[in-house]
C-alpha cells in the first residue's frame, strides 16, 4: 500500500501485525478503557443554578463571587448586623451560614458591635455555651455584654466578685445602666452586710449616670436630693431631676412609639387592659411602660421560673420590670404606709407607685416591723408616692 509520497508500508495486509504492534495497541487501548472508567467513577462537579452561571459559558458562580470577597468588607456586613439585630437569632442565623462565617463572626470586631437586643439571651435558654458566648463578647470590649453578664453573674448566678467586676468595666466604658446598677448595690449594701452601704458613692454613681442621660438615674437623684439622702437636701434642685427625667422619658417614647400607638396612649386614653405608666400624668398625658432591659428581663424570668428569690427569707423587689434579688434579708426598703411591697431603689418604688401600687396601697394604723417588731406609722407623701422605710 503506498501514500500520495510514494512511501509504501512494510505490511500492506491488515490482518498480519508483528507481535510488538499488537502489544503496544494493546497498551494503548488498555490505558483508553482504564481512563474512561476512571472517568466514569470521578465525581461530577455541582452545576450551577442558571441565575448564577451568567449569559455566557463562562459565567461566575455565586460561590466564586463569596470566595473573593476580602475578609474586611464580610466583616463590617457582619458588624452592621450585630448592631442592629433585634434578637440573638438574627445573628446566630449568619453565623451558621458557612465555616467561614462562623469564623468571621466569632472575631473580637463583630462581637465588640454586638447590640443590646442581640445579646437578650431568654433564662429558658441558659446554659453553658451562652455564658462563654456572653463571656467572648465582654472580653471583646462589648459594654452590653459586660454589664448583662454582670447582672446575671451577681444576681442570678450569686458571683458577687465577678458580676460586680463585668460592670465596674461597663462603668468605665461610661455605660449609663452599669453606672446605675452600682449606685444601687451601694445604696443597699448589696453583696455585703448593712454596714457596707456607701450613700455617698451611691449618690456620686447616680450623678455619672445622670449626666448621660439614664432616666432612673434622674429620677433616683432627684429623690435623694428631695430626701436628703446621701446629700445635702436641696428640693428645688430634686424637682428640677425629677422633670428632666419625665422629659427624657417622654422623649423616649416619642422616638421609639410608632405614631398610631401614641395617638392611642395620649390624653389618658390608654385602652382596657394595656398597660401604661402614668409619671407624666402631671403634665396631661400618658405614655405606655417603658420597655425593660434584657438584663432585667432575664432576671425576672429566672427568678420566676424557680419560685422567687434563692434563699429564704429573702425578697424580690416589687417592681415588676426590675428583677432584682435581695442578698441578704431585710436589705431592701419598703413601703412605709402598707408595709407589703419592697424596692430596691427609690426609682422603681416612683414607678411602682404610679402603674400599681398607687390604686393598692391602703394606709393602715400600725404595723410591725419585721426587723424589730417597732410599730410604724404611715408616712407623708413624697413627691405625690409615699416614703420608704429603711431598716
Amino acid at each position: 500500500m503506498r501514500t500520495r509520497r510514494g512511501l509504501s508500508y512494510r505490511f500492506p495486509c491488515t490482518e498480519f501485525r508483528p507481535k510488538e504492534a499488537e502489544e503496544r495497541a494493546g497498551s494503548v487501548g488498555g490505558k483508553r478503557n482504564r481512563g474512561r472508567e476512571e472517568y466514569g467513577r470521578r465525581k461530577r462537579p455541582r452545576s450551577a443554578s442558571p441565575a448564577a452561571e451568567g449569559d455566557g459559558a463562562g459565567g461566575v458562580t455565586a460561590e466564586d463571587l463569596f470566595d473573593v470577597l476580602p475578609d474586611e468588607i464580610i466583616v463590617s456586613i457582619l458588624c452592621k448586623i450585630g448592631s442592629s439585630a433585634s434578637s440573638p437569632s438574627d445573628l446566630i442565623s449568619i453565623l451558621i451560614t458557612c465555616k467561614r462565617m462562623n469564623k468571621l463572626g466569632m472575631s473580637p470586631l463583630v462581637l465588640s458591635k454586638a447590640s443590646a437586643r442581640a445579646l437578650a439571651i431568654r433564662a429558658k435558654n441558659w446554659s453553658e455555651s451562652a455564658n462563654k458566648f456572653l463571656k467572648q463578647c465582654a472580653d471583646a470590649g462589648n459594654l452590653e455584654a459586660c454589664y448583662i453578664l454582670g447582672m446575671i453573674r451577681f444576681y442570678c448566678l450569686e458571683s458577687r466578685a465577678s458580676g460586680a467586676s463585668l460592670m465596674a468595666r461597663a462603668a468605665i466604658g461610661s455605660h449609663a445602666a452599669a453606672l446605675y446598677a452600682l449606685a444601687v448595690i451601694q445604696f443597699n449594701g448589696s453583696g455585703g452586710s448593712k454596714n457596707d452601704k456607701d450613700l455617698r458613692a451611691g449618690v456620686a454613681l447616680c450623678v455619672r449616670a445622670a449626666k448621660l442621660g439614664h432616666v432612673d438615674a434622674l429620677r433616683e437623684l432627684g429623690h435623694c436630693l428631695q430626701d436628703g439622702y446621701g446629700v445635702r437636701q436641696n428640693v428645688a434642685e430634686g424637682r428640677r431631676y425629677l422633670v428632666q427625667a419625665n422629659a427624657r422619658e417622654l422623649a423616649a417614647v416619642l422616638s421609639s412609639t410608632a405614631e398610631a400607638a401614641w395617638e392611642a396612649h395620649r390624653h389618658h386614653g390608654v385602652s382596657e387592659g394595656a398597660s401604661g405608666c402614668s409619671l407624666l400624668s402631671d403634665f396631661g398625658c400618658n405614655v405606655p411602660a417603658p420597655e425593660a432591659h434584657p438584663a432585667n428581663r432575664f432576671m425576672v424570668e429566672w427568678f420566676a421560673m424557680r419560685g422567687g428569690a434563692a434563699g429564704d427569707g429573702l425578697r424580690m423587689c416589687s417592681h415588676g420590670g426590675c428583677g432584682r434579688s435581695e442578698t441578704r434579708r431585710h436589705e431592701f426598703r419598703r413601703c412605709s404606709v402598707c408595709g407589703a411591697v419592697n424596692y430596691c431603689s427609690r426609682a422603681c418604688q416612683a414607678l411602682h407607685w404610679k402603674l400599681a401600687h398607687k390604686a393598692e396601697c391602703s394606709p393602715m394604723d400600725g404595723w410591725l416591723d419585721a426587723a424589730g417588731g417597732a410599730v410604724v406609722a404611715g408616712a407623708p407623701l413624697v413627691n405625690g408616692a409615699v416614703g420608704l422605710m429603711n431598716y
